[in-house]
């Protein structure tokens, strides 16, 4: 899921980026209402605050669902009962007041993508179920005893179906560090255990490039 935060204000908008590319969503970042508009069409939710240097956010809201019809959430530091009415009369998802609770604004921003039947808590892989609010993995109903990286590398490769990740990306991604600073065999070791654990036909070796995995079914 790709969330777009429209915020003048730059310490939100990067802390926002942070905690939500950490629950595994993608990011863009707008400082103003025009170059949020340019984002909209790749976006699939909005946080959108009402008080921007360009334009007014009720005005915005009115602009963004003209190029496309997602969920926005108001978060702005107008608490006036006037503005929370009108804001939610508007459409808008939900009005979220300043300060927030992180945690608090990522259940809502779920909410508000389920209710669009645009957000899942899990990715099915033939008879692997990967439940992302638990960070479990189960095959066939039963547990999948996976190490931490073990988890990370399958919901990298799960996340990005059909997607071949080089042997360096997938090092990057995982531990955030160059493929050389590892030892040579360090993912492949792993793979071979992943494959152990939850079964042949999962992760797939691209030949000479890396890893992937096939269709994947969310729900």
């Amino acid at each position: 899921m790709k969330i777009l935060i429209i915020e003048d204000d730059a310490t939100i908008r990067d802390g926002l980026k942070y905690c939500l590319e950490y629950e595994n969503f993608e990011v863009s970042l707008a400082s103003c209402g025009n170059e949020g508009l340019s984002l909209v069409k790749d976006a699939d939710l909005t946080l959108l605050d009402v008080n921007l240097p360009d334009i007014n956010g009720f005005d915005l809201f009115k602009k963004i669902k003209e190029i496309k019809n997602i969920p926005v959430i108001f978060l702005t530091a107008n608490d006036l009962e006037t503005s929370i009415v009108l804001g939610l009369d508007m459409g808008a998802d939900d009005y979220i007041i300043k300060p927030f609770k992180t945690r608090e604004l990522i259940s809502r921003i779920k909410n508000a993508l389920r209710k669009n039947n645009q957000y899942t808590d899990v990715i099915r892989i033939k008879d692997i179920v990967i439940d992302l609010k638990q960070a479990k993995v189960f095959k066939n109903s039963k547990d999948v005893n996976l190490t931490a990286s073990e988890y990370k590398i399958l919901l990298t490769l799960a996340l990005n179906p059909n997607t071949t990740f080089t042997r360096e990306k997938l090092l990057a991604d995982v531990w955030d560090v160059n493929e050389e600073y590892v030892y040579d065999n360090t993912l492949t070791v792993y793979i071979k255990r992943i494959r152990e654990k939850v079964g042949e036909g999962i992760i797939d070796t691209v030949r000479g490039i890396g890893y992937k995995i096939g269709d994947s079914n969310e729900q």
